[in-house]
């Protein structure tokens, strides 16, 4: 079972059209604060990454901002942070959060969410961590999502137990439990043959 220190939270710099994701990201970021997790992201004042990390501060928690130089005035780094890194480019940045977290999730967002989403989610079926990964649904966003991992496993390109090994939850609190719970999967190059 994992130690869980801080949560590295991927999600959009755009509140997104239902306001449902916005008080979705408040939720996650309140429930970390007072379940004493520190709350690592990308460090904008924007979107749902500012809601989620205005909540974590204002619930008291610690808060960790990852920026790239190049985004520090686009997405108007948060200025009311525990510790705000400046980083040389987008790269440095995933490193960065990965390193400074024991675990991930990800709230509703756009391209670079997934982006962090499916890399994070490589680098545990390789093998690099053993972190768990949780997608947080709200009102079925990432439903599009799961039916494309689920065929990618169907068709033989992600081992089932990779797909198991995603926690999908829509509450903090399940949220909190399930990545206290979590067991990590064998690594692709470790798993039985036949399995990918």
């Amino acid at each position: 079972m994992p130690v869980i220190s801080r949560v590295a939270v991927f999600t959009g710099s755009a509140p997104g059209a239902d306001p449902e994701y916005v008080r979705a990201a408040v939720a996650v970021g309140s429930a970390l604060a007072a379940a004493g997790k520190g709350l690592v992201y990308g460090g904008g004042n924007v979107g749902l990454m500012g809601a989620v990390a205005s909540a974590g501060r204002e619930a008291g928690g610690e808060v960790v901002g990852v920026i790239p130089e190049a985004l520090v005035d686009k997405e108007i780094a948060h200025d009311d942070l525990t510790r705000l890194e400046v980083v040389p480019g987008m790269h440095e940045r995933k490193q960065r959060m990965a390193d400074l977290s024991d675990a991930f999730v990800v709230l509703p967002g756009g391209v670079g969410t997934l982006e962090e989403f499916f890399e994070v989610w490589t680098w545990q079926q390789l093998g690099i961590h053993a972190k768990p990964i949780a997608i947080y649904d709200v009102n079925g966003f990432w439903n599009p999502l799961t039916v494309m991992i689920d065929r990618l496993v169907s068709e033989g390109f992600v081992g089932a137990q990779f797909r198991d090994g995603l926690i999908h939850v829509s509450d903090p609190s399940e949220l909190l439990d399930k990545l206290a719970g979590w067991n990590a999967p064998a690594p692709k190059w470790s798993a039985p043959a036949g399995s990918v």
